[in-house]
Parts: C-alpha cells; sequence; structure tokens
C-alpha cells in the first residue's frame, strides 16, 4: 500500500510539472527571424476555418506580414467526410490574406500534430530549411516545440493569444488535459495514435 501511495503522489507531483510547463511554454513568444513560419492545422468546416484555427492563422500572417520569415508552412489533413483538408484551408485564407502562393508550402495528409510534424521535417530537409516560428495555440505550443526539436528542426513558438480553446476557460481545462495525454503518449512511443480533432472542433 505505500508503494501505490508514493506512486500515486509521484504521478501527480509529475502531472502538476508537465501541465506547469505547458503553460510556461505557452506563455513564452519566441517570435524571430527564421527560415519558415509553421501553422498547425486545426478543425474546419468545408473551407471554413474553425475558430481556433483562424485565431492561428491570424498570428501566423500577421508574423509573416512582420517579414520574420520567407516560407509561411501549412499542415493539415482531413477528417472521414471532409471536402478538403486543413493545409488546402490555410493556404487559401493566407493567399487570401496576403501570403503570396509561392511562398507557401504545405502538407496535406498528417492526421495529428506529430504525423505533421513528420511531414514538415520532410519538407525542410528537401528545401534546406533548418529553423522555424511555430504558431498554435498556448496550451499546444510544448508539444509542438518538442516534437520539432525531436525531429531535427531548430524550432521556437509564437503562439495566437486569440484562441477561443485558451481564452475559455472549460476550453482551455479540455486543453490541457488533452496535451497532457498527447504528451505521456508521444513520450511512451504512441504519439500517432493521438486524435487531435477532439481538442479543436468547435465551429
Amino acid at each position: 500500500m505505500l508503494l501505490i501511495g508514493w506512486g500515486v503522489v509521484g504521478c501527480a507531483a509529475l502531472l502538476g510539472y508537465t501541465a506547469t510547463r505547458i503553460n510556461a511554454q505557452g506563455a513564452l513568444d519566441e517570435q524571430r527571424p527564421a527560415d519558415a513560419i509553421v501553422v498547425l492545422g486545426a478543425a474546419q468546416f468545408n473551407g471554413t476555418p474553425s475558430d481556433v484555427f483562424e485565431a492561428r492563422l491570424r498570428h501566423a500572417v500577421d508574423l509573416w506580414k512582420a517579414g520574420i520569415a520567407p516560407w509561411f508552412v501549412v499542415t493539415g489533413g482531413k477528417l472521414p467526410g471532409d471536402r478538403t483538408t486543413e493545409g488546402a484551408t490555410a493556404r487559401a485564407w493566407a493567399i487570401a490574406h496576403g501570403v503570396p502562393a509561392d511562398r507557401i508550402l504545405g502538407e496535406f495528409q498528417g492526421r495529428n500534430t506529430l504525423e505533421s510534424l513528420e511531414a514538415v521535417s520532410a519538407i525542410f530537409r528537401s528545401h534546406g530549411l533548418h529553423t522555424a516560428v511555430f504558431v498554435s495555440d498556448e496550451t499546444h505550443m510544448l508539444r509542438v516545440v518538442r516534437m520539432a526539436t525531436d525531429l531535427g528542426i531548430e524550432a521556437f513558438g509564437s503562439p495566437t493569444r486569440t484562441s477561443p480553446s485558451d481564452l475559455d476557460p472549460t476550453r482551455r481545462q479540455k486543453a490541457t488535459l488533452h496535451e497532457l495525454a498527447g504528451l505521456a503518449a508521444y513520450f511512451v512511443g504512441i504519439g500517432h495514435l493521438i486524435d487531435d480533432s477532439s481538442a479543436n472542433t468547435e465551429p
């Protein structure tokens, strides 16, 4: 019983530490000159980005307009029944808001964060890119930066400050729990099994 008790205490301490790290990374804005801006996909509805996705895209385009990188990278596949992909939705939105089409690279198959970042890593290798500013929600940044770093990208996080999933307390709590599960799965080698679509399906 004593060992079980210590195990419970240890797990609680680890979860608390990880939640603190999630919040700490999300509080940072590490934007700086880089080879590319990479915006992580989120839910879209027939080519219209969800509120979470639009918040990411607005911030990423603002960074592009500030001139911090020559490339703009979009990511994300689609769910069964979707007419288009998250990456295609992001590309169209970015073009409509001033990013030249010939400066956009993308992956359109990723079903979760790890799959998208693996594809981004391949894009970086084929184009000779090494550094990136990643854009997502505050709660998502720790997992994104850690995965990208492990894949050989010099990664910096610049989270949007307007994501409803961060601003609404209930949605932020849900997102934090999702990130705790996502990080745990990644560290035990099953990051490909995480369903990130469940974390950002609000219209």
